[in-house]
This record gives structure tokens, sequence and C-alpha cells, in this order.
């Protein structure tokens, strides 16, 4: 089994992105976070589930399509490690993946 660890990059885009969300429906923004992190749970039994990242093709480097979001991760030594939420109508950054 996989150990999960989140950056402080990917912990403050969930952030974010649920504090977007409670601007609307606080209720929802819950909802969206608890989702997110059951999403990224699967990967401690199934790391290398999510697919590649079609912009860096390398194959430690994978991503949840989650809704309208990118959850990028790296996946190395049974450790995954959350990199970044993003929604995926945006460009994916590279400094983000670091």
């Amino acid at each position: 089994m996989a150990e999960v660890r989140w950056t402080l990059q990917a912990a403050d885009d969930l952030g974010a992105i649920t504090d977007f969300i409670a601007e609307d429906s606080p209720h929802y923004a819950s909802l969206f976070a608890m989702n997110v992190l059951a999403a990224v749970e699967r990967l401690r039994t199934f790391p290398s589930s999510g697919r590649i990242v079609p912009e860096f093709n390398d194959p430690g480097l994978r991503e949840i399509l989650f809704g309208s979001y990118r959850i990028v991760y790296r996946f190395a030594s049974e450790t995954v490690s959350i990199l970044t939420v993003y929604h995926g109508a945006r460009l994916l950054d590279p400094s983000r993946i670091r």
C-alpha cells in the first residue's frame, strides 16, 4: 500500500478551489473537498491508476481527472505525492510540478 502525501502547493490549490465554491455554497464546497480526498485515497491501493500527464509523458507523473479538475501526482518508491489540483480548462503551468 502506498503512502499519500500532499504538497503545500496541492493543499493550497484545494483550499482555494473550496473557498471559491463556498462563496456560492458552503455545502457543495464541503462535498467537493470530501470527494477529492476520497479520490486521492484510492491511490493508496492503486497508485498507478491515474493516466500519464500528456504534457510531460513521464510514467511517474500521473493525474486523476475529477470532474473539471486535474489532480496531478508523482508516484515513486511506494509514495504518492499530490502536486497540484487545478481546473482542466487552464493550461498546466510546469512550475506547479515540482
